[in-house]
């Protein structure tokens, strides 16, 4: 999801398309997640449940991981780094999650009902909309929930910051500072993991080098600190043939981030394309979506990466 409007054109486009609901296919532990989350019991009660929540925010804004249920993808805990993140919540005091591209809070949730505290947890997405219909798929509210919301475009210096001296120290509740001022400023060079999945490949090449400056500007300097999620790729960088977007190679991304973005030698990049035929939890969004042209991401696959301080 995205943290920031993307070009209009491309999503309008889609959509008219009518809605299929037989998208929805959740694996084991997803169902599992959802059932507890929401307590819904019946199976077909939640399905229906999914579909009318889909549908609304659909109305909101077309993405296609919306219409292929992407929200219900528990790409989070997919990634090699998880327990990495899971370790940071249990042992680094005051460690900070951010979730950036939130939409509805599933991933968020996720790491807090697997131990992360939900007092230091904090989501960002350009449609405030998606993170309310959250509450209405999740069935519960922003007391229940616990995890904290700022809205914001991830272009505006008002959100994020990168020119900006990070403080060196933090308020008691950093958090609240943000959500207080609409802003993840008072968070930048605080930030212990930050995860961003589906985000970056709806920026071109120059934008998505703006965007990793920018959560780069968030990311804590203690060692161990990391960035980290997954979005269409490529075997080779190239351009979108239809719209103004990118699709990085592993070795293009790791470049990227070195000797664009954090250019001292402090960090260290792992990424890998895992095949279009390989991504097994990623059916529902990618491979039911059309191939070619069309299709939302590169045929090749997604990437899945980390930026780890070293």
């Amino acid at each position: 999801m995205t943290s920031t409007e993307p070009p209009d054109a491309w999503y309008s486009s889609r959509a008219e398309e009518p809605l299929d609901p037989t998208f929805l296919s959740l694996e084991d532990d997803e169902a599992a997640f959802f059932h507890q989350q929401t307590g819904i019991k019946d199976k077909d009660a939640l399905q229906d449940h999914i579909i009318a929540v889909q549908r609304e925010a659909f109305s909101v804004w077309p993405y296609p991981c919306i219409r292929h249920f992407g929200f219900t993808s528990l790409k989070i805990s997919r990634l090699p780094p998880y327990s990495e993140v899971l370790q940071l919540g249990r042992e680094r005091k005051h460690a900070v999650l951010l979730d950036l591209g939130c939409c509805f809070g599933n991933d968020a949730r996720k790491a807090v009902a697997d131990g992360f505290p939900a007092e230091q947890v904090i989501a960002s997405d350009y449609q405030a909309e998606f993170w309310s219909l959250g509450y209405t798929l999740f069935r519960d509210s922003s007391e229940s929930c616990g995890i904290r919301f700022v809205q914001g475009d991830i272009f505006s210096s008002s959100l994020i910051d990168p020119a900006a001296t990070p403080s060196r120290t933090v308020s008691a509740d950093p958090i609240a500072t943000c959500v207080e001022r609409g802003s993840l400023v008072p968070l930048q060079g605080h930030v212990s993991a930050l995860h961003a999945s589906a985000f970056f490949h709806l920026f071109d090449e120059a934008k998505q080098v703006e965007v990793a400056k920018r959560c780069a500007a968030l990311l804590s300097k203690e060692p161990g600190s990391l960035i980290f999620g997954t979005h269409g790729g490529a075997a080779s960088a190239r351009a979108f043939e239809d719209r103004d977007a990118y699709a990085h190679s592993p070795e293009s991304w790791a470049t990227m981030w070195m000797k664009q973005v954090i250019t001292d030698g402090s960090i260290a990049v792992e990424a890998r394309l895992i095949p279009r035929e390989q991504l097994l939890q990623h059916s529902a969004e990618i491979v039911k979506e059309p191939q070619g042209p069309a299709a939302p991401i590169p045929d090749e696959g997604w990437l899945e990466w980390v930026v780890r301080r070293i």
